[in-house]
């Protein structure tokens, strides 16, 4: 078995190493198997009630590439030199009400849960969202699904840079356009999903700054 500190050191390693990379080098792509390791621990990663409200688009048409460069401020620069391109999807409130039929499906086919046991589910469901968090609107439901997806976020950047690969975790863009531009392109299941957020992988052109963090004891409190 592995030491445990050493194991800890090379996770803490991969943190520093990740950034927010602003420049990708193009001529460099990464590997198909390595591509697919990092999207693969945003599908294992956990979701609210085990509902995984979410879907990877990985973007390799030229065409909707650029499309998506035109459209999105933030993605404008990471594009042409990103060796691949993410955009996370969230479920709308379509799947995501206690009452959906994407929910009952899940519960049946994915989770595979006792028959008995998916009604009481769904009730617990109904109530987290109309009393616990109040997810009583089309926008904090979707909202509720997009938190979840950053979580799958997290740990491709993450998980990236465990293996020596960049990220940039891209917001700068109009939600409504891009959602037409995607919608017009026939990816968001008619109404059943929308974008949450957007992320390059690849190389880094050169060495960022130092990373610069507020210090434990500022950002940590023992209660």
């Amino acid at each position: 078995m592995r030491n445990k500190e050493e194991l800890k050191q090379e996770i803490l390693a991969a943190y520093h190493f990740r950034h927010a990379t602003k420049e990708f080098d193009p001529e460099k792509k990464i590997p198909e198997s390595d591509m697919k390791f990092i999207l693969e621990t945003a599908r294992l990663s956990p979701s609210s009630f085990g509902t995984e409200p979410w879907k990877f688009l990985v973007i390799e048409n030229p065409e909707l590439l650029n499309k998506i460069k035109q459209s999105s401020w933030g993605a404008y620069t990471k594009i042409p030199a990103a060796s691949h391109f993410v955009i996370l999807l969230a479920r709308t409130k379509l799947d995501t009400a206690y009452d959906s039929a994407y929910l009952k499906e899940q519960f049946t086919n994915v989770s595979k849960l006792p028959a008995e046991v998916i009604p009481k589910m769904i009730e617990r469901i109904e109530e987290f969202q109309k009393e616990d968090f109040r997810l009583d609107t089309d926008r904090s439901l979707f909202d509720w699904a997009s938190k979840q997806t950053y979580i799958a976020l997290g740990n491709m950047m993450t998980a990236a840079a465990q293996i020596g690969i960049d990220s940039c975790p891209i917001e700068g863009f109009h939600m409504e356009k891009m959602n037409q531009l995607l919608n017009k392109e026939g990816l968001l299941e008619d109404g059943h999903l929308g974008i949450s957020v957007m992320v390059a992988f690849g190389y880094r052109a050169k060495d960022p700054y130092p990373k610069t963090r507020r210090e434990f004891d500022d950002v940590v409190k023992w209660v």
